[in-house]
């Protein structure tokens, strides 16, 4: 297989599952429903969770310029924040072209070599698989007895038991071979966890490392409390756990991956994460969708406007 074909492969493969996952969840709750559901919805909620998903946007731009600094680039807000803005948007056609179209804007107005730009992205997100990792850690710690009891009453103890051991015992033998093998697998795996802890003991080298830190907590915290207050928008989902709305946030952000921008998988992985608590089909995929919209409608408007004010807004430089 080519390269040209796989490219192509990269584009359409996500779009043709997003399109499906759509048809999916419309087969499971239709238009008309949805429409209710969205009608009937307290947007003063909605609102506010918009609120939080721009201020998190918004700490991510200020964050970024934390790790530019040292290098000897005082980039501006605005151009961090439109650059960031743009990769969101430009991530919804091409998965994963956002993050060299960031690093790219940053070269055209900054004049930050590309590498570098790109090598911060990559570390930006080393940091985010960080946090992420720690949300899930707490969620199975707060919500282990749930979990466990849910897995014994849908699966065999016994098999459960046996899965556990099987897989522990196959992450050993990985390891062992990552470890010693000299294969290009293995030297990639290697190479990429050991980027991972560089990544992660850079930021403690950093001069700004406490805010860095604060911003990177700051940010996900404002993803969970977007997922959360957003929820009160649908009457039904009134008093919803929390372990419920972890699992849902978990489950909704890994969705994000499945297709460019979560379209038409995060209605279902909400879905999916609520069925567990006993909540409802209809309200679980409406929630989904409402969440899943409204956010789409910042990254749309705020991308849109971004690039076509980011040349404006640098005239004079590029004069």
């Amino acid at each position: 297989m080519n390269q040209k074909t796989k490219n192509l492969l990269k584009i359409t493969l996500p779009l043709l599952l997003g399109v499906f996952l759509i048809w999916y969840s419309l087969s499971k709750v239709s238009v008309a429903q949805l429409l209710v559901y969205a009608k009937n919805a307290d947007y003063t909620w909605i609102a506010f969770g918009m609120f939080l998903g721009l201020l998190s946007h918004l700490s991510r731009a200020y964050r970024w310029r934390f790790q530019l600094d040292p290098m000897g680039y005082q980039v501006k807000f605005g151009n961090s924040v439109m650059a960031i803005f743009s990769a969101y948007l430009i991530n919804y056609t091409i998965p994963r072209a956002g993050e060299v179209a960031r690093a790219s804007i940053l070269t055209n107005y900054e004049k930050v070599p590309f590498e570098k730009g790109f090598g911060t992205i990559v570390a930006e997100r080393i940091a985010d698989m960080v946090v992420m990792l720690g949300i899930i850690a707490v969620t199975l710690f707060l919500q282990f007895d749930f979990i466990y009891g849910f897995l014994i009453q849908k699966f065999n103890p016994t098999k459960i038991i046996v899965a556990l051991a099987v897989a522990i015992l196959l992450f050993m033998l990985v390891m062992y071979f990552i470890k010693k093998s000299s294969s290009k697998i293995a030297l990639k795996i290697r190479g990429f966890l050991s980027g991972l802890i560089e990544g992660v003991l850079v930021i403690f080298k950093m001069k700004n490392k406490w805010a860095y830190i604060f911003h990177t907590l700051f940010i996900w915290a404002m993803y969970v409390l977007m997922f959360y207050v957003t929820s009160f928008s649908i009457e039904e989902l009134h008093g919803i756990s929390a372990g419920a709305i972890l699992i849902g946030f978990i489950s909704a952000s890994f969705s994000i991956a499945a297709t460019n921008g979560g379209i038409g998988s995060y209605p279902l992985a909400v879905y999916a994460a609520f069925s567990i608590f006993g909540i409802p089909e209809e309200p679980s995929i409406a929630y989904g969708w409402i969440m899943w919209a409204s956010q789409t409608l910042v990254i749309i408007l705020c991308g849109g406007l971004s690039l076509i004010y980011l040349p404006i807004f640098n005239r004079k430089k590029v004069k």
